[in-house]
């Protein structure tokens, strides 16, 4: 893979392709890079609140590891949107009917007599559409409770920053049992993931939308797009989204359906390189998959991998791990702390030079920055 021929100066005055930096004409980088010639850092489980303290108490006298690894907690999306995240990840249940969710038993028995909810947020969970959650029955407060609600929030912001670099949203379709005494949630299927296809397009035109269709246009399939660099070019992906389904083969089939691709239907997939729906690969370790990473992004992939997880590397002030996550070329690094918890130590993650977005390390090192003197 050829990198971008573009004007070469010092890495130390790095572009940021969102904001109009000192020397870099983003005119011109708009014209001259696609989206996957960007790099960009998000959140992981972007919805979540922290439990409270009384409650992750008791979940420690349980499960002592367990309560370490959600021992964290998210500012609201808008904010995450306002210091750079970039990559938004929403875990949703399945709940045509509504009110399936409405009393976790984790809460009923640490003491609730009724909701533990706000009353907002009880509201949502009585309504019928897909929840956002991470475990239905002890951690499960998030700052948008349903899936509409959520990306009612993420559209605002998005429509009131139309010069943003594209946002990816990761879903993962929960339906797994989370413990002994929560509700068992529904099993996705290919209806219900019509469902999920139709609560997009009820909050986003689909202009505001980059889909599989856009990247595959005439080409037999959606991986021959991809390896023939078909992605848009980042002035034509300005102010827009897409989605990504985040889940094991059996879920992915069922969204797939028959598809050849994934004509007609609105998100990417998380499959492997040589799938004919093949275009974007979560691969989140960054240290045993740097090189299945960097193989894939020079390929023409889109690949997410993690800064961080569990709390681990925050409670021990360890970056090495981010390190390798931005040095894979990933384009999409996530993590849960785009800004330091104190509580445990200074650990943060972000671009170098706190930048929104930069250009890929991999694919476009030449082009940080294009200043306006240089340009053709």
């Amino acid at each position: 893979m050829a990198c971008i021929a573009l004007a070469v100066v010092p890495l130390a005055h790095a572009c940021d392709l969102e904001t109009a930096s000192p020397g870099c004409d983003l005119a011109v980088l708009d014209r001259q890079l696609h989206l996957n010639d960007l790099q960009m850092v998000g959140t992981h489980n972007s919805y979540k609140l922290p439990m409270p303290p009384a409650e992750l108490a008791a979940h420690r006298v349980r499960d002592p590891q367990g309560a370490d690894s959600i021992d964290y907690g998210h500012r609201p999306l808008a904010e995450q949107l306002d210091l750079g995240a970039r990559t938004i990840e929403l875990d949703v249940y399945y709940d045509p009917k509504g009110g399936r969710y409405a009393h976790p038993p984790g809460a009923l028995r640490k003491g609730y007599a009724t909701s533990p909810w706000p009353a907002p947020a009880a509201a949502q969970m009585l309504q019928p559409g897909f929840k956002v959650m991470h475990l239905a029955d002890i951690d499960f407060r998030s700052s948008c409770q349903t899936f509409v609600a959520c990306l009612t929030i993420i559209r605002d912001w998005s429509r009131a920053h139309p010069r943003h670099v594209p946002i990816m949203l990761l879903l993962n379709a929960k339906d797994d049992p989370s413990g002994p005494h929560a509700v068992a949630p529904l099993r996705f299927s290919e209806h219900a993931f019509d469902a999920l296809d139709a609560e997009v397009l009820k909050v986003f035109d689909r202009r505001e939308l980059i889909a599989p269709d856009d990247v595959q246009g005439r080409l037999p399939t959606l991986r021959d797009a991809v390896l023939a660099q078909h992605w848009p070019m980042l002035g034509d992906a300005r102010g827009k989204l897409f989605f990504v389904l985040d889940e094991d083969a059996r879920k992915v089939a069922l969204y797939r359906g028959a598809r050849h691709s994934l004509e007609g239907r609105l998100m990417f997939i998380n499959t492997d390189e040589h799938s004919p729906a093949a275009a974007y690969l979560t691969l989140n370790d960054p240290f045993a998959e740097g090189a299945r990473i960097k193989h894939a992004v020079a390929a023409g992939f889109l690949v997410r991998t993690r800064a961080d997880a569990n709390t681990i590397e925050s409670r021990r002030n360890d970056m090495h791990r981010s390190e390798a996550a931005f040095a894979s070329g990933a384009q999409y690094v996530s993590t849960d702390y785009m800004q330091a918890e104190p509580r445990f130590s200074d650990y943060q993650v972000q671009l170098p030079h706190a930048l929104v977005a930069r250009c890929n390390p991999l694919r476009a090192p030449a082009c940080i920055p294009l200043s306006k003197e240089a340009s053709p």
